[in-house]
């Protein structure tokens, strides 16, 4: 038995439990890479190497601070799409390998840097793999699960996120004691650390079989059949044998998309049905919504707001690394309650949440400012609503913004179409993180203000335009998108009429039958449930 089929020998618990391991791997390197900056902008030998700043750590050059944080995220628009263009061809398991090697290329270049440029370039390779790799995990995750618990083992993979966050900050908390915070060694091995878990995903991700959607996708449908029942285990052959049958019924339609059509899409012409269009923008503009919640001013710029509260520089580390690990939590509440709520309610209600918390940050921040003399007595306030700002965003934000564009896509192109959430997230986090800096420095605390608005008025846009994709199976999903309308009442209706896959191709005469050897009774038991 060979390398790649290793997995063959491991039973279904330990099959998911090895999948689960590399997804939180693969997404522990997404959260440190982007909580990493927050500790090496702050340290003084990285402020004069690069060039934007004084020797005692103080960044006079802003733009140019924020443009090399945010060249990051141009690397993973390309990387997405690149990387959910090779998965959709070569598998999801190939495609975080190359992912993964990207990564490692450009943390090594990373910790190595020699000027801005260099930076800047070595911000892009990383961001290339870190594209990669935040596109196809999430898909790997959700093709690999079940209908009923899809989004809570996506939700505890989005624990590595956190985790990379936290672990980014705790690891600056550490170093910032050698030199007193004066040394290269202090930002460089920031930087250097990241390469672990790439070496990680480069030497085990090959262990892992590809997932039964994409092997359907391309006419491997013995080698679909295989690992979806190494992954189900033979406890419910039936559910399983109907869960094949509906992939399969469902692969024989699929075709292959093109590089260019991704412009198409964007266009609303993307030359196949089902409204690609429209479930290309719903990606992109929910992950832009969720950076500007506030999530990455909380994240990035941590330290500068406690700095505005009164704290001192210890006491501020201390928080941030604080501030990083309390996303743990939210993300574990999220994986209880995503399934059990469903999609909407926990972005609408996320909203809300972030809306009270924002609002409620932004007034203590202005008692502290028309009360200097009082600002002690105000900052154990301004700390409790950014705690509370992660929690809630983890629970709700922080997972459901990167599940359900890997939910509306169909299989030959779900890793492809999930770029443009990934596309989303970059643009909305690259843009917040180079603003973020003038938006402070000009609005000050008022800043609280505009990010409470702006979680109010995703409260409608949610509701209006965006399905609830909760305990149906992928395949059923689509349906959802058959309707010309863009609301969501209409889009329900569609699946109330349409979602049994299997049905609904028979009664057409469709690609898919039945199979006589089938017990009765099975398609209304699997639909019961899916619905």
């Amino acid at each position: 038995m060979g390398y790649t089929t290793l997995w063959k020998r491991l039973s279904p618990t330990q099959l998911n439990l090895a999948i689960q391991t590399f997804s939180l791997i693969s997404i522990f390197f997404e959260g440190y890479d982007q909580g990493v900056m927050g500790g090496v902008n702050a340290s003084p030998r990285y402020v004069t190497e690069v060039g934007i700043g004084l020797p005692d750590g103080t960044v006079t050059d802003e733009v140019h601070q924020g443009g090399i944080v945010s060249v990051y995220y141009v690397g993973c628009i390309f990387g997405c799409f690149a990387g959910g263009w090779l998965a959709d061809r070569i598998g999801r398991i190939n495609g975080l390998f190359i992912g993964a090697v990207l990564s490692l290329i450009g943390g090594v270049l990373q910790a190595a840097t020699q000027s801005s440029d260099f930076m800047i370039v070595a911000r892009v390779v990383t961001g290339l793999g870190t594209g990669a790799l935040t596109g196809i995990t999430p898909v790997l995750v959700s093709e690999t699960s079940t209908a009923s618990h899809r989004g809570g083992f996506l939700g505890y993979v989005f624990i590595a996120n956190y985790l990379g966050i936290a672990v980014a900050y705790w690891i600056y908390f550490g170093m910032s004691f050698l030199d007193n915070g004066n040394s290269d060694v202090q930002w460089r091995f920031l930087l250097a650390f990241q390469c672990f878990p790439a070496i990680l995903l480069v030497l085990g991700i090959k262990l892992l079989p590809d997932s039964p959607r994409y092997l359907a996708s391309v006419g491997r449908l013995d080698d679909a059949r295989e690992v979806l029942e190494h992954v189900r285990g033979t406890h419910d052959a039936t559910a399983v044998e109907m869960e094949f049958q509906e992939i399969a019924a469902v692969a024989k339609s699929s075709q292959k998309s093109s590089p260019i059509q991704f412009a198409q899409i964007l266009a609303g012409q993307g030359g196949k049905p089902g409204h690609l269009g429209r479930r290309a923008w719903l990606c992109m503009l929910l992950q832009i919504m969720g950076s500007w919640t506030g999530i990455t001013a909380v994240t990035a710029y941590a330290p500068v707001l406690l700095s505005a509260a009164g704290y001192d520089r210890l006491t501020q580390n201390g928080l941030t690394g604080g501030l990083s690990t309390v996303g743990i939590v939210g993300t574990i509440i999220s994986a209880q309650i995503v399934d059990r709520l469903g999609r909407r309610k926990c972005l609408m209600g996320g909203s809300f949440a972030l809306f009270v918390v924002n609002l409620v940050a932004a007034c203590v921040y202005e008692g502290a400012r028309a009360h200097p003399e009082r600002s002690s007595s105000f900052a154990p306030a301004a700390v409790t609503m950014l705690f509370l700002f992660n929690i809630c965003y983890a629970a709700t934000w922080g997972t459901v913004a990167f599940l359900i564009p890997t939910e509306i896509w169909s299989s030959d192109m779900r890793a492809q179409g999930n770029g443009f959430g990934i596309t989303g997230w970059a643009i909305g986090v690259g843009w917040t993180v180079l603003v973020n800096p003038i938006m402070f420095r000009h609005l000050e605390n008022r800043t609280y203000f505009l990010f409470a608005g702006l979680n109010l008025l995703w409260i409608p846009i949610v509701y209006l335009f965006y399905p609830e994709t909760a305990n149906r199976s992928l395949e059923s999903i689509d349906v959802l998108f058959s309707t010309d309308s863009p609301f969501h009442w209409a889009m329900e209706r569609a699946y109330r009429q349409h979602g049994d896959i299997l049905a609904d191709m028979d009664s057409s005469d469709g690609p898919a039958k039945k199979s006589e050897s089938e017990p009765h009774g099975i398609e209304e038991s699997v639909h019961n449930e899916r619905v």
